[in-house]
């Protein structure tokens, strides 16, 4: 049981999104003390670089990392309560006990249980059971025991007449909207393009990737996913103690996590990240989060939950017409 660090955020800010807020919605970072109550004192948070970059989007935010803004929206925006209700859901902690810290990773968990909480993300915002044993046969190769079965209708047939391949269904439960999730991996793909998790761009294919390192460099994680793989790698002592000044995930533990994923698919074709229904893409400057021509220096696609984009269009008299997503090379 360790304390994931930063690699705790976006769960932070799956709670902005599911609150209504945007990739492209600000969030103050400046200096924030806020008192605990009598004879508690006042918390402080500091972001690593201990500089403040005033006005931030979200994206931008998570990509590096910033830990006043984190702080922000579990205090002004969101709530220990609603972050709690989600480290619950995502199985990262039983109960989170209610310190603005936890916004940051002060919490213990365990490596499996981030894996299993960023799975959920990768798959649609579909709840994942982890399974170390997919399959026991016995002496005669017969089944006695498969893991995370799915139904299927037309399978197990005798003979085949020309009729479709089988469907399976997946009837995991949704933890989260599929809309969220797949706004949080577009964030943390650009982690890797711009952010923290940058050491993962040389594996050059769609991948979203988060690190953390926990208070004096204790803890270093990293977790990086691609659509069909989610990894997580840890490095600590048995007994806590400091890896080192400055000894950072970003420096310790992302090459461990890019050797091993540049090896696990290696032979594995780049496939982009599923996309579910309800998401629209329109171009805007990933700095400001501001409307942007399409080729304009800085400008990326960002994913709206489909009506929030209108946050784009304020004093256009249509805002999401086909047209004025057109002019904006919007996409759905």
């Amino acid at each position: 049981m360790r304390q994931p660090g930063s690699a705790f955020k976006p769960l932070v800010f799956l709670g902005a999104l599911e609150q209504g807020m945007t990739p492209v919605s600000l969030i103050m970072d400046a200096p924030l003390s806020i008192n605990l109550g009598p004879g508690l004192g006042d918390y402080r948070p500091h972001n690593y670089s201990r500089l403040f970059y005033g006005p931030t989007t979200l994206r931008v935010s998570l990509e590096k990392s910033r830990n006043i803004p984190t702080v922000r929206l579990i205090h002004e925006k969101v709530g220990i309560e609603k972050v709690a209700d989600i480290a619950q859901r995502l199985g990262v902690y039983d109960t989170m006990p209610p310190m603005l810290s936890m916004a940051l990773g002060a919490g213990e968990t365990t490596l499996q249980k981030m894996v299993v909480a960023y799975s959920s993300f990768v798959n649609g915002g579909r709840q994942v059971t982890p399974s170390y044993v997919n399959r026991i046969q016995d002496r005669y190769g017969k089944t006695t025991h498969l893991g995370n079965v799915m139904s299927c209708d037309t399978c197990g047939l005798q003979s085949w007449t020309g009729q479709k391949a089988p469907v399976l269904k997946d009837e995991r439960a949704f933890v989260m909207d599929p809309a969220n999730a797949y706004q949080i991996i577009s964030m943390l793909e650009g982690a890797v393009q711009r952010g923290t998790a940058v050491a993962a761009r040389r594996l050059n294919r769609p991948i979203a990737a988060k690190t953390g390192s926990s208070n004096d460099f204790f803890d270093a994680w990293a977790i990086g996913c691609t659509p069909d793989l989610v990894v997580g790698v840890y490095v600590g002592y048995d007994a806590p103690i400091t890896l080192g000044a400055g000894e950072q995930a970003a420096r310790v533990v992302a090459p461990i996590l890019v050797n091993f994923m540049e090896n696990a698919l290696k032979d594995v074709p780049p496939t982009p990240f599923r996309i579910p229904p309800g998401v629209v893409h329109v171009h805007v400057n990933k700095d400001t989060g501001k409307r942007a021509l399409p080729g304009a220096p800085g400008t990326i696609l960002e994913a709206f939950k489909a009506g929030t984009e209108s946050v784009l269009f304020e004093g256009s008299e249509n805002k999401t017409s086909p047209q004025a997503l057109k002019e904006l090379g919007g996409v759905y």
